[in-house]
């Protein structure tokens, strides 16, 4: 995907032009070469600051791998010292139980639709259409992937389109989603 063509089609809208001029370019997405420990990293990052969540990601990954076989290797409670809660000890043993089993391919995730990859991840438990949709974003670098469960592009939508319906001003934005909403995130906040 050519970011010069996507900031052209999204540009197409006032108010897109106007959010990217505010924010200038972005870094091109690619993706991952480390499929699993993506994973790992999206689920650790749920619901926590991104200082918070990089701690936490440092101590997993040095402890980890992140390796499946590594990650079922600890107990419990050595994966709770490093900073998870229960529920993320939870979806990390599961993910990796799938990984081993073959349940999930994380190699060839690349090779489904956007739908199938939520649906494979979605499965687990502790992971639902939010971490399954970043994931597309930023381990897959998918480039059509809007989150309508993220409050910072719901507040986006509303800030920058307040009178129009979210889901026709998203539509418009296809097929490079993942651009306007990553326009969203980087967007000068209200003091």
């Amino acid at each position: 995907m050519s970011t010069d063509a996507a900031v052209q089609h999204l540009s197409r809208d006032p108010a897109m032009r106007d959010l990217i001029a505010q924010v200038g370019p972005l870094t091109p997405l690619t993706p991952t070469t480390d499929p699993f420990g993506a994973l790992m990293r999206s689920v650790i990052g749920q619901q926590l600051s991104v200082r918070a969540a990089a701690t936490i990601a440092g101590r997993f990954e040095a402890a980890t791998g992140p390796d499946p076989a590594r990650v079922l290797a600890l107990p419990g409670e050595d994966l709770r010292a490093l900073g998870l809660s229960w529920a993320k000890v939870r979806t990390v043993q599961a993910a990796a139980e799938a990984a081993l089993s073959g349940r999930i391919d994380f190699q060839h995730l690349e090779t489904l639709t956007d739908e199938q990859v939520i649906s494979a991840l979605s499965a687990l438990p502790g992971i639902g259409r939010w971490t399954a949709e970043m994931y597309l974003m930023f381990a897959l670098a998918r480039p059509d992937v809007f989150s309508f469960g993220d409050l910072g592009l719901v507040r986006g939508l509303e800030r920058y389109f307040p009178d129009e319906p979210p889901q026709e001003v998203v539509a418009r934005w296809s097929p490079y989603r993942t651009l306007a909403a990553r326009y969203f995130w980087a967007a000068p906040q209200r003091r």
